[in-house]
């Protein structure tokens, strides 16, 4: 069965997810990084060359390929269930877990990190949290059709083991 993790950039999709998958036994893939391997680009060359529309399309056709049979831990793009009808699919095809963190810690995490993330690129500081506080308020009401909703701040993988563990 999929988990699919859903969350804000900066959320700790990625290295929870990989930790979870690692502790389940499961395959770990994360969404962006398996857009750019099939497209053989990175996200940023898609969104320029191809633009957003393709690179939503691709998200939802990965989305689309699994089988609920199939235990793979997914961390999604940050956009990717407010495309389409992807959390309907995700929910049908397995869990979802929703990473909450405010915008505050977001921000933190976020300019401390050393990924590169176009969209917030030469942002500072209070342009980085009003822009992150507009987007939540976007995305919060996909977000919060997870099948279940984890505080981010202080989560570890046995926190994201666990909430798993409760509905197999």
């Amino acid at each position: 069965m999929p988990l699919f993790l859903i969350g804000y950039m900066g959320s700790g999709k990625s290295t929870l997810g990989r930790k979870a998958a690692s502790a389940l036994g499961w395959r770990f893939v994360d969404m962006d990084k398996e857009i750019e391997r099939r497209a053989g680009m990175s996200v940023s060359e898609i969104f320029s060359t191809l633009g957003e529309p393709a690179f939503r399309q691709m998200e939802r056709d990965y989305i689309a390929s699994l089988s609920p049979e199939e235990n793979v831990v997914v961390a999604t793009g940050g956009g990717a269930p407010c495309h389409f009808d992807n959390m309907d699919v995700m929910n049908s095809l397995g869990v979802t877990l929703y990473l909450r963190v405010p915008a505050g810690a977001l921000v933190e995490r976020l300019i401390a990190s050393h990924t590169r993330r176009p969209l917030i690129e030469g942002k500072s500081p209070e342009q980085l949290r009003l822009y992150i506080e507009s987007h939540l308020a976007e995305r919060e009401p996909y977000y919060t059709r997870a099948t279940y909703t984890l505080e981010g701040v202080g989560i570890n993988a046995r926190h994201i083991v666990e909430t798993l563990r409760l509905r197999v």
